[in-house]
């Protein structure tokens, strides 16, 4: 049994077709159909039913499988110490970010970041929170930068920095000649919200106390922020955007920008990662890198901000 076998039989799984697996893994069909047989063959057991379309594992071949993923983990883990040990900041980072976190932060850092760091291949994914987390046990990301203090007792996080929500107000409504707005103000057939499943929604739900939206705005539950922000545009209704996407707009949208009355409700971003991943050095540089990159003002909670 070799590690190249157990990676080729990762690939299988993966994409649940031979020829697809062997392009993946950079080989020939039958040079991986040889390698999976004769680890069969030495396990004395077929790990695949090759009868059917797609391919898929059998009840063994899955036992076996998820012993394989952890095997890979390890391997990784071993070029990790390595990489640690040397403070490299060479190989591959998986990092996983909040779709309402990515357009805004990842401008500020990611372009200096890879120019001052050619060795470093940072690939960046957007996941949603229960995504990432699935991803981070399973290895699929390093690390992901997420909007809620960790509670699970296998996730480590440090907080990057503090970041206020903001309302995006369509001329046409009430609320627009405020200076200010107010959570009791906001009426849910006026507001666009991400669907469920993104803290952002969350956050703002609990925070506004917003709990019948889920039942009265079924037609207004649309993709994304920059959405909602055009149809704010518009002149339709109200929508909710983070701190970072302000200091996007051109002058005639911060026109439409209204922050909350105090407490005004903000989200701890934090970096967050396996309580067994290695490469430290590389992280402590990734937190700086980030922290450098956003407001000064950001870096700290403030006594007039309510945590959501």
């Amino acid at each position: 049994m070799t590690i190249q076998q157990l990676e080729y039989i990762l690939a299988v799984d993966k994409h649940r077709h031979f020829a697809k697996a062997a392009e993946c893994c950079g080989v020939t069909q039958p040079t991986l159909s040889v390698m999976i047989q004769k680890l069969e063959d030495e396990l004395g057991v077929k790990l695949f039913d090759r009868h059917v379309q797609p391919v898929a594992p059998t009840e063994i071949g899955k036992k076996i499988i998820r012993q394989a993923l952890l095997i890979q983990t390890q391997v990784v883990q071993i070029k990790e110490i390595i990489r640690e040990e040397i403070q490299s900041y060479s190989g591959t980072f998986r990092l996983g970010v909040l779709p309402t976190i990515a357009p805004y932060l990842l401008p500020r850092f990611f372009p200096q970041l890879v120019e001052k760091y050619p060795e470093m291949d940072l690939q960046v994914y957007e996941r949603k929170t229960h995504e990432i987390k699935v991803d981070l046990h399973t290895g699929a990301l390093d690390a992901a930068i997420w909007a809620n203090e960790p509670e699970e007792d296998w996730i480590l996080g440090d907080i990057l920095f503090y970041e206020e929500f903001y309302g995006y107000v369509s001329s046409g409504e009430k609320v627009y000649k405020n200076e200010i707005i107010r959570s009791s103000e906001i009426t849910g057939e006026h507001l666009w919200l991400l669907d469920e499943g993104h803290c952002f929604r969350d956050q703002l739900l609990r925070f506004c106390r917003l709990e019948a939206v889920k039942l009265n705005q079924m037609s207004y539950r649309l993709g994304s922020l920059e959405t909602f922000m055009r149809m704010v545009e518009s002149g339709q209704g109200i929508t909710f955007i983070p701190e970072l996407a302000v200091f996007q707009l051109c002058e005639k949208q911060k026109e439409l920008v209204r922050p909350f009355a105090i407490p005004r409700p903000t989200r701890p971003i934090v970096l967050v990662r396996h309580k067994n991943f290695i490469r430290n050095i590389l992280l402590e540089l990734l937190i700086k890198e980030i922290k450098t990159a956003v407001p000064e003002h950001m870096l700290s909670l403030k006594p007039i901000q309510s945590l959501v």
